[in-house]
């Protein structure tokens, strides 16, 4: 049965921790993890995490999409598992658009971003998978990925004039839904 499992904060050493390559991908360890961390994002909310999230090093992550109150408009997607992921190419385009983690609760920023990413990763039947991501999904990506590497959103900021709370964020969200 999957568990619910802790998520690391900013300022856990973690967090700034590079993730391993995983070589063991159809173990039970890990296959267990992979539904830990499936069980995780649901129960959290979150359209991601990754595996320094929860204390484990590992190249691993989560891509899973679908409308709440912090993303009123995000695509609907089944999560998928994202397992020692590559970002191939990307494109020229750059957009700013918010963000927010679990692991910086209460905290939101305008985060610039490469609009559309080509990438390569294995899932957790040892599958390569080479696709695109375009818009939300491709930010998630990005985000996720930058997670493996120790890197969190607000380092990615242009100004901290970008960087808002959670309360804030919400009044900004419901006028531009208006």
């Amino acid at each position: 049965m999957s568990k619910s499992l802790g998520i690391a904060q900013l300022g856990s050493e973690i967090i700034r921790s590079k993730a391993s390559v995983v070589t063991d991908i159809k173990s039970k360890k890990v296959q267990d993890f992979i539904d830990d961390l499936l069980y995780t994002c649901k129960e959290q909310k979150g359209m991601g995490i990754a595996a320094t999230q929860v204390y484990e090093t590992k190249a691993i992550f989560i891509v899973s999409s679908n409308p709440n109150e912090r993303y009123p408009n995000a695509p609907v997607m089944e999560p998928e598992v994202i397992i020692n992921p590559k970002i191939v190419s990307h494109s020229n385009e750059i957009s700013k658009e918010w963000e927010g983690c679990l692991s910086l609760p209460g905290i939101r920023a305008l985060v610039p971003r490469y609009q559309s990413i080509e990438v390569s990763y294995t899932n957790r039947l040892g599958e390569t998978i080479n696709t695109k991501y375009d818009g939300f999904l491709a930010r998630i990506f990005q985000h996720e990925f930058d997670h493996l590497n120790g890197t969190v959103f607000i380092d990615r900021v242009d100004t901290t004039r970008d960087v808002v709370m959670e309360v804030e964020y919400q009044k900004i969200i419901k006028q531009e839904t208006t």
